[in-house]
């Protein structure tokens, strides 16, 4: 076989269809977010960043650098080892008691990400517990695809949000079978809110485990910034809460919370767990401290919110095709990949603005977006002119369509 050949042709194809990921080369500087320098062949410039994870901007925070550069002159660049091996640092361990007290649950684990959290956690339950049945949300993240897949045990997907579907899939099986139910809080492509209430009480009334992925509602949902299920009132009623330190926190890593016996399983069960080196005490620190301005600081979530809601309001007074999300996350679809590449492209180039293209297979052909995601730290006059420039490039492509 002629590897590189096929190799070649393959991304050729991608090329053609407008799929092929471009990943731009950029560099954050401490308190110009959500400005960042974009570097060129043509050399460095200044460009608006509207599609990034850093919600609260907290990844620039001078408390959260004080606490990381203190930790890492006194304990180093790294962690040492694995958690098994060496690898559990006091701050590994004060860290995990907080995030079991910010969810309101027994136990925490932390994990290198919040991949990694989803893909090894469902791997690892839905292995272990016998003749497990996953029933898993038709819209949840690859990682919990892939989770669900390497732990092979028996799934059904239910259609998106439908309680009703679920509960069909729950009837069908013995109410003794162990049964799992995961499904997301918020859902990112779509900016759409899960009912979490009701799949939680289903849940319970057939017997099934519950798991939460509320990674796009850290920071974001609540009275103390723990998540949508913390706004609903509803945490107590989940078993098992997932999230990550990579968006709202504003660094990496990932956990879940849950009863101390569950998280001591996976604990001890879970290969992405026990075979990684563990997160960098720094990191702990960093992590420990933008909880804490989480749990302190709401009007940083409710700027972000309101940002939020004045950009729909703008694209719909616009005549653009703005999905009907109902969380913070704006998408904008376009339906068609070589456009929405087109788009971004234009985006960038004429007005300094970047927003990734969403396409297949993050999305289904035909549902390819853009995707904005308003921080705390954007203003409305940002959005003015983001909306003014969509609003150009969008009449300009249809002239040229007509």
């Amino acid at each position: 076989m002629d590897y590189q050949a096929f190799f070649i042709h393959s991304l050729s194809h991608l090329k053609q269809e407008g799929r092929y990921r471009i990943f731009i080369d950029l560099e954050r500087s401490c308190g110009k977010f959500p400005h960042a320098v974009h570097h060129t062949e043509a050399g460095p410039e200044e460009i608006l960043l509207w599609c990034g994870n850093d919600y609260l901007g907290l990844g620039q925070h001078p408390k959260i650098l004080e606490a990381m550069t203190t930790m890492l002159a006194k304990t180093g660049a790294g962690a040492g080892g694995t958690r098994n091996i060496s690898g559990t640092t006091h701050s590994h361990v004060m860290l995990e008691k907080e995030l079991a007290d910010f969810h309101q649950k027994e136990s925490a684990l932390i994990f290198t990400s919040g991949y990694v959290a989803n893909e090894t956690t469902l791997a690892t339950l839905a292995h272990f517990l016998p003749n497990c049945l996953i029933l898993s949300d038709e819209k949840n993240h690859a990682s919990i695809i892939h989770g669900i897949r390497n732990s092979r045990a028996e799934k059904k997907i239910f259609k998106h949000n439908d309680v009703s579907a679920l509960e069909a899939h729950l009837k069908s099986v013995d109410r003794s079978r162990p049964k799992l139910v995961v499904f997301e809080s918020v859902y990112s492509m779509d900016g759409d809110i899960s009912p979490i209430k009701e799949m939680a009480e289903l849940a319970k009334a057939y017997n099934a485990l519950t798991f939460l992925d509320e990674v796009h509602g850290i920071g974001l949902y609540g009275e103390r910034g723990a998540g949508v299920a913390e706004h609903l009132g509803v945490a107590d009623q989940i078993d098992i809460i997932q999230g990550t330190f990579g968006k709202a926190v504003g660094l990496i890593g990932g956990y879940i919370t849950g009863k101390a016996a569950l998280v001591d399983f996976v604990r001890s069960h879970a290969p992405g767990f026990i075979f990684t080196t563990s997160l960098p005490p720094a990191i702990c620190e960093g992590v420990r401290a933008s909880l804490n301005i989480i749990q302190n600081h709401p009007e940083m979530r409710h700027h972000l919110h309101s940002v939020s809601s004045y950009l729909k309001q703008k694209l719909r007074a616009q005549g653009l095709p703005v999905m009907e999300s109902t969380s913070h996350i704006v998408p904008l679809l376009v339906g068609d990949a070589k456009l929405c590449k087109h788009l971004s492209d234009e985006l960038l180039k004429n007005y300094k603005i970047y927003v990734q293209p969403i396409n297949y297979p993050t999305v289904a052909k035909g549902q390819e977006r853009l995707r904005f995601t308003p921080s705390a730290l954007h203003t409305k006059a940002m959005v003015d002119d983001l909306v003014k420039a969509l609003a150009e490039i969008w009449q300009a492509f249809k002239a040229i369509a007509a």
